[in-house]
C-alpha cells in the first residue's frame, strides 16, 4: 500500500469512542471505517482497503486481543493500535504489543496526539493520507503565499511581533493572517495550529518538531 492510505478501521462497542476516533482523525486527513465487533474487523481487514486498524481491547463478542492475534497468524502486517479504557495497566499495554500491535493507546486521549500517532506509524511505511480535511485537490487547505510565510514561521517559534519585523508588515496584519490561518485550519491555538500543518504536509516535520 505504499503511496496511499486505504481506510482506517475503527472497531469498537461503543458509537461515542468510535465518533472521537472519527472526530480526530478527520481533520488530519484519514478516511476512517467504524464497526462494531471483532468478526466485523476481521471480515473487513481480509476484504482488504484497510491500511490501519484501531482496536478496542474489549470489543462485545471477543477481546481485541483475539482479532490482532488472528490477523498476525494470517501474515497480514498492517500497523494496528489497541485502544483501552483507563483501567488498563502495564500488563495490558505489554500483552497487546507482544502480540503484534503498534501502538497502545489509553482513553481518553488527545485527538492531536491520537492523529499524529497513527500518522507516526502510517509514514514509516511509505503511507499518505488519500485526503486532507478542509482541502482542496490535492487534500490541503488553499494558503495564501504571505499566509504560508507565516505559517512557516510561526512552526519556527517566532513571535507575533519578529514576524512583523521579518516581513516588513504590521503586528495587526500578522494577526489577522494567524486568524485566517485557523480558520482554515479548524485549529484554537497557534500552538494547535502548528501541530496540524504537520500532520497534513504544510510544514516540514523537523520545523514543527522544533515549535511544538
Amino acid at each position: 500500500m505504499a503511496g496511499n492510505w486505504g481506510s482506517v478501521l475503527v472497531a469498537d462497542g461503543d458509537r461515542a469512542s468510535r465518533s472521537r476516533v472519527r472526530d480526530a482523525l478527520g481533520p488530519a486527513g484519514f478516511e476512517t471505517v467504524e464497526v462494531a465487533t471483532g468478526r466485523e474487523a476481521l471480515a473487513a481487514v481480509r476484504a482488504e482497503g484497510v491500511a490501519v486498524l484501531l482496536l478496542e481491547v474489549d470489543l462485545p463478542d471477543m477481546s481485541g486481543y483475539e482479532v490482532c492475534r488472528s490477523l498476525r497468524d494470517e501474515g497480514r502486517d498492517l500497523p494496528i493500535f489497541f485502544v483501552a479504557g483507563t483501567h488498563s495497566d502495564e500488563h495490558d499495554r505489554v500483552a497487546g504489543l507482544l502480540l503484534g500491535a503498534d501502538d497502545f493507546i489509553v482513553k481518553p486521549f488527545e485527538r492531536n496526539e491520537l492523529a499524529a500517532r497513527v500518522r507516526r506509524v502510517a509514514e514509516r511505511r511509505g503511507m499518505r493520507p488519500q485526503a486532507e480535511a478542509n482541502g482542496n485537490g490535492n487534500g490541503k487547505p488553499i494558503l495564501t503565499p504571505r499566509e504560508s510565510e507565516i505559517l512557516a514561521l510561526l512552526a519556527r517559534g517566532s513571535s507575533q511581533g519578529a514576524i512583523a519585523s521579518e516581513l516588513s508588515i504590521s503586528p495587526k496584519t500578522v494577526a489577522t493572517h494567524i486568524q485566517h490561518l485557523l480558520g482554515k485550519l479548524n485549529a484554537h491555538s497557534r500552538a494547535e495550529l502548528v501541530a496540524r500543518a504537520y500532520l497534513i504536509g504544510l510544514v516540514a516535520s523537523t520545523v514543527a518538531t522544533e515549535a511544538i
